[in-house]
């Protein structure tokens, strides 16, 4: 099975983390598209207690737009996913590899692309 994900751990409060990461991202040229509190919509929804977790829709138009280029249906596998979440103590971030997801579509020319998003998100990652 492939690792489908990088992930690394953070030693900062929840909030700040999540900011930094945003804050990381948009370096690397990728926007926020949407952001899902995923602990308050359990809580709202199922009425469960649930670790903060929040998942960011990051979007680099650059590479979105040769992404389509190369692959009309690919916004079905867009945007790339960052999570920021809390295991007990300590705060986790992740992103899905775009060369895993994207992968699927086995077009190279596609493959390229999430390649080059892979790394500025592994970047934006490791400078959060």
């Amino acid at each position: 099975m492939a690792n489908y994900s990088y992930r690394k751990t953070v030693s900062l409060p929840f909030g700040e983390v999540v900011e930094k990461v945003k804050d990381s991202l948009a370096k690397e040229g990728f926007g926020i598209q949407a952001e899902i509190d995923l602990a308050r919509a359990m809580r709202e929804k199922l009425g469960v207690k649930f670790e903060d977790y929040v998942i960011l829709a990051a979007c680099n138009p650059q590479l979105a737009h040769r992404a389509h280029a190369a692959e009309t249906d690919v916004g079905l596998l867009l945007p790339c996913h960052v999570i920021v979440y809390r295991d007990g103590d300590t705060v986790r971030i992740a992103v899905a590899r775009p060369t895993v997801v994207l992968g699927v579509a086995g077009n190279p020319e596609l493959m390229r692309v999430a390649q080059e998003a892979e790394i500025q998100l592994i970047q934006a990652l490791d400078a959060a």
